[in-house]
């Protein structure tokens, strides 16, 4: 059996650098993590492909919110997979809606293109969506890599049994790529369906900020972690992902 990818999503340069540094093998790449990712910045990936030598997958998401996107929006994703496609990503991260929670077939094909061959994974729209084995079938169907999903709930550990039933659906057909509060115990779990090939765990931890001055008179968000802490990768976190993976 081939080895199992550990994917993490990042949303910074440091992050990114940690997760290159402490063994993760692909990346995914975002901006503004409370949304739960969007579209990062031509400039940070065009770094960022200087500095690490792992494969770095991009989100394509113009917004936060549903995933039902207007015909200008579809614009803004296609432009941005060119230009970041240009800048050297090595994969798309992207799903769309209709407004009824299936699958939208016409465009996701229209992105699909766009991507120009690349490798591409529907991501946890999926879990938005209004039937999951209908949804599997029209994204093999359009061509997708893999498929981003906890199994429909807000995390792998409520919707583990979704996942292994997904997993046994697909028959290798597709790449069913667990994420969302993954944790390395998941791994041995789902490792039993004989399907799972890769993993999206962020690994994630806060680091407190070396800014010696807060205005506590000042908040731009409702977390007030988020600015006085910056968001990295755990390393413990990733070993223990990395040892199961090896199991």
């Amino acid at each position: 059996m081939s080895k199992i990818i550990l994917e993490s999503p990042v949303f910074n340069v440091e992050a990114a650098m940690d997760a290159a540094n402490f063994g993760v093998d692909r990346l995914e790449l975002c901006a503004n993590f409370p949304e739960g990712g969007e579209t990062p910045s031509a400039g940070m990936l065009k770094f960022l492909k200087t500095e690490i030598d792992i494969p770095v997958f991009v989100m394509i998401r113009p917004r936060g919110g549903d995933f039902a996107y207007s015909q200008k929006e579809l614009m803004v994703m296609k432009r941005d997979i060119e230009l970041l496609g240009a800048q050297g990503a090595d994969g798309f991260v992207f799903g769309v809606l209709d407004n009824q929670g299936f699958v939208d077939v016409d465009s996701c094909k229209s992105l699909l293109r766009a991507a120009s061959g690349k490798p591409c994974t529907f991501h946890r729209a999926f879990d938005a969506s209004a039937d999951y084995f209908d949804s599997l079938e029209k994204i093999i169907a359009c061509g997708f890599d893999r498929i981003l999903t906890s199994g429909g709930k807000n995390s792998v550990t409520e919707g583990l049994d979704t996942l292994k039933k997904l997993m046994v659906k697909a028959q290798g057909r597709i790449s069913i790529m667990p994420g969302g509060g993954t944790k390395p115990e998941h791994v041995l779990e789902l490792k039993k369906t004989g399907y799972l090939t890769e993993i999206h765990a962020s690994c994630k931890t806060w680091k407190p900020s070396a800014n010696q001055y807060f205005n506590p008179d000042v908040s731009f968000s409702e977390d007030p972690k988020s600015f006085t802490h910056h968001l990295r990768i755990d390393q413990g976190t990733v070993n223990q992902f990395l040892e199961v993976i090896k199991e």
